[in-house]
């Protein structure tokens, strides 16, 4: 009998989250033996947090994450459309200190391009700006390459690092509070956001080597988007930086999670603590229409999506109250640490 088509694949696509998870667990051990060098405090977390977590001498904490935007720029480049993606870098990483219950307070960013180009650059780091207002951070410095050679004219790369303090440790949200029975909230994405591009291009067929079909395919107008391909998948990744904080002040929040790379399935497990695992059910929320998009017409199976986008949430709140920010879509239960799909 023929093999049964499961559909497209991440790995397909060229990105293999397994083997990033390898590639994690061979350097962890020799990352952090490095720990040892900094004498003045005390470091909280080892390689694979959402952020790293520093305690100071003054017994402040400190948080630091570092990210970039991934093949999402590919589509900026293509369409000449490059402000967004600003605002996507500064996201994917305050988010990622928000989630500790840390605000971030400063944003560094790096461009790396193969011709120097002042006005997108401009736009860039207005973008970048915008970015920073959003989660009110300061960006303090940066740094612009121009590496000819390496990159084409028109490509360029981007990094940000965000750093962020908390007055003492109790400060932190850091899912060891997370107990069987609290309430599972999704709080929605603004799109597909910054993960899963890969395999968005191989979906859609969008080549950077076939310009301009790959415009012609992003400039489509879909009803059911109410905009154009482009004009969808070029929206930026939600800061949750200030809704995070106003939660802070209305629920008992337990934990958070910031959902990127390894989607709802890899994400989760990162804050629950020993014991409890997370059970979501798959009809709770409306997916926006990209998502079936993306599926319908790669033959994407369910779990494959779950595993690479973040399906329309962005943000998982973990709480014994009743979150109106979110929707509920789960609870914990006891387990072994992983999400269980219902």
């Amino acid at each position: 009998m023929p093999k049964k088509k499961t559909g497209v694949t991440y790995a397909d696509a060229g990105v293999d989250i397994g083997a990033g998870a390898k590639a994690v667990d061979l350097i962890k051990v020799r990352a952090e033996q490095t720990f040892r060098h900094f004498k003045d405090g005390e470091i909280l977390t080892g390689i694979g947090g959402f952020s790293a977590l520093v305690k100071l001498p003054d017994g402040r904490i400190m948080a630091a994450s570092t990210d970039g935007v991934g093949t999402k720029l590919i589509l900026a480049i293509l369409l000449g459309k490059h402000g967004s993606v600003g605002v996507d870098l500064v996201a994917m990483c305050v988010n990622d200190i928000a989630v500790c219950g840390i605000s971030p307070a400063f944003f560094l960013d790096y461009i790396a391009m193969g011709k120097q180009i002042p006005e997108r650059t401009s736009e860039i780091v207005g973008g970048i700006i915008y970015g920073c207002e959003l989660a009110e951070a300061a960006l303090i410095g940066g740094e612009m390459a121009e590496l000819p050679g390496m990159y084409k004219e028109d490509d360029y790369d981007l990094a940000g690092f965000a750093i962020g303090l908390a007055e003492s440790q109790g400060k932190l949200i850091l899912g060891d509070r997370i107990r069987p029975g609290m309430n599972v909230y999704g709080v929605a994405s603004s799109g597909v956001h910054s993960n899963g591009f890969s395999l968005i291009r191989r979906v859609f067929e969008i080549k950077d080597s076939e310009p301009e079909k790959a415009r012609k395919i992003l400039n489509r107008y879909y009803k059911t988007l109410g905009c154009t391909l482009g004009e969808e998948l070029l929206k930026p990744t939600e800061i949750y930086v200030r809704l995070i904080k106003q939660m802070r002040n209305r629920y008992d929040v337990a934990g958070l999670v910031h959902i990127t790379g390894g989607g709802l399935v890899d994400n989760p497990p990162r804050i629950l603590p020993e014991g409890c695992s997370m059970k979501i059910r798959i009809r709770a929320w409306k997916r926006p229409p990209i998502f079936r998009l993306i599926r319908k017409r790669g033959g994407v199976n369910q779990m494959e999506m779950f595993r690479t986008f973040n399906c329309g949430l962005g943000l998982l709140v973990i709480s014994p109250d009743k979150v109106y920010e979110g929707e509920k879509i789960g609870e914990i239960v006891p387990g072994d640490g992983e999400v269980i799909f219902v």
